[in-house]
């Protein structure tokens, strides 16, 4: 692969863009201590629906509970990366209970890929800063696995990671997190919202962590992805740090519904979360309704 243009999505549209394609549930990984975090692997039953199957990091995909409906994940495995299909799902309503409950060999409906993903090609010869706050750093996960990857982390700069969450046993991916903490050419920040003991990393919320390391915007984007309240907070940090509203990327993910502009639940403005999104610059959010 030599550009990020041969992630560009060209999967065929189905027939019905509603149904779904079984996948086989391969394995179950609990994420946090509380067990209300699990990462699920998935497969393809059927090569045809594997074959035709390209996405991008920052897209997502409708997941279906027969049974019980449907809701929006965003993937969390970078395309970079071989075998099934990552999911990182929390456990609050009555599909993610179901699915929660769910094992190893069992099927499960998708649809997708969906929405637009982070704009790779921009983000080329600059550096990154990424910026997470808790179980949201999925699709940031798919981000950064991309960037890292030995075919691709040669045409970006420098990369800061940012991440955050209440407390060390719910931050996600800690194989992957330590990993880059290993390596010298990623500039990794954890902090939890207070000090507990044997903690040595930064403590306070993921804002005043972003002030308090004030990674450079020379060059550079920024990619956001997190509870509300800390996109909010976060924004202006890094404004004041010198990043352009159009240098300045986030992903809303809590309003789609159909994931193709059709049902009009995730309309904020002009736009389509779900079609024209999840992924925004700041530049575009700042003309919308505060509805997000």
């Amino acid at each position: 692969m030599t550009s990020v243009e041969t992630f560009e999505v060209s999967v065929k549209a189905p027939t019905n863009p509603y149904l779904p394609v079984p996948m086989r549930i391969e394995r179950v990984h609990i994420e946090t201590d509380d067990n209300m975090l699990k990462t699920f692997e998935l497969s393809f039953v059927h090569e045809k629906d594997a074959a035709g199957f390209r996405f991008r990091p920052g897209q997502f995909c409708e997941i279906s509970v027969f049974g019980k409906g449907e809701a929006p994940f965003g993937i969390a495995s970078s395309p970079t990366e071989p075998g099934p299909l990552k999911f990182t799902v929390n456990k609050a309503g009555v599909l993610t209970t179901a699915l929660h409950n769910m094992g190893e060999g069992e099927i499960v409906g998708l649809r997708g890929p969906l929405g637009n993903g982070y704009p790779l090609e921009k983000f080329e010869e600059h550096s990154v800063v990424i910026i997470g706050g808790g179980f949201a750093f999925t699709t940031l996960r798919a981000l950064t696995k991309y960037i890292l990857d030995p075919l691709h982390r040669p045409r970006f700069r420098d990369i800061t990671i940012i991440y955050g969450a209440r407390q060390p046993g719910l931050l996600l991916y800690k194989e992957d997190l330590a990993s880059w903490e290993q390596r010298e050419d990623v500039k990794v920040y954890l902090t939890i919202d207070q000090a507990v003991p044997g903690w040595t990393k930064h403590v306070g919320f993921v804002p005043d962590v972003v002030e308090r390391v004030a990674p450079s915007s020379k060059d550079a984007y920024a990619v956001i992805c997190g509870p509300p309240v800390m996109i909010r907070f976060t924004m202006p940090k890094l404004t004041a740090l010198g990043f352009p509203p159009e240098r300045i990327y986030s992903s809303l993910e809590r309003r789609m519904k159909c994931g193709i502009g059709k049902c009009g639940r995730c309309n904020i403005g002009p736009y389509y979360v779900c079609k024209d999104g999840p992924v925004f610059s700041y530049a575009q959010l700042e003309g919308l309704p505060q509805e997000y």
